[in-house]
């Protein structure tokens, strides 16, 4: 589009979207790769919760959880998720819409070693989303892990990654007198091309 031009120019989404967290990096102060996650349950409530975005790959958007978590159980019951990244020193965001599979097991090992220990030990004690009697249960829960895993503890057999593969990704900045600049990008799937249009405010 011709006034497609500065933060919004360009042919790839993927790239785009990598150039403006970039960005962020450099100025928000906390969690600048922090998404908001929306899923839907078996009966079609909503439901949201901060995650954190780990990659931008050339063609999907990556993030980790405990597959045993509501929130995976959720991707996995819909194969769909949506998010909205927002950058309040910006003035921007990015919102994504699309299918969601499992990323491979080398991966999710790949990603979970370069975690800290203390993470990669918390990944086996929680058993996320579900009831606990007290935080003292937990870090007992923490010890007796640290004890049986050690120093160096493999990634669970319940935790790892999801892709989301966009048929959907909307850039948003924020403009004077709220006539704020929107670009849709969409497609059929993934093996479609992309189509993009400016969107009314």
């Amino acid at each position: 589009m011709s006034d497609r031009t500065g933060i919004f120019a360009g042919d790839d989404p993927f790239a785009i979207a990598r150039a403006w967290l970039a960005e962020a990096e450099a100025v928000e102060p906390n969690d600048p790769n922090a998404i908001a996650l929306s899923t839907v349950d078996a009966d079609g409530l909503p439901n949201a919760r901060m995650v954190l975005l780990k990659e931008i790959e050339a063609d999907a958007f990556v993030f980790y959880t405990n597959y045993e978590s509501r929130k995976a159980q959720e991707v996995e019951g819909a194969g769909k998720a949506a998010f909205v990244m927002h950058w309040k020193s910006l003035r921007r965001q990015i919102r994504v819409r699309g299918s969601v599979s499992r990323v491979d097991g080398a991966m999710s090992d790949a990603y979970f070693a370069s975690r800290s220990l203390q993470s990669r030990l918390g990944a086996w004690a929680s058993k996320q989303s579900r009831p606990l009697a007290s935080r003292a249960t937990l870090l007992a829960e923490v010890a007796r892990i640290t004890a049986l895993k050690g120093v160096n503890p493999d990634r669970p057999p319940f935790w790892g990654g999801y892709r989301i593969d966009p048929v959907e990704i909307e850039f948003w900045a924020d403009g004077a007198f709220r006539l704020h600049d929107r670009f849709r990008w969409s497609r059929v799937d993934a093996g479609h091309d992309w189509k993009v249009e400016r969107l009314s405010p």
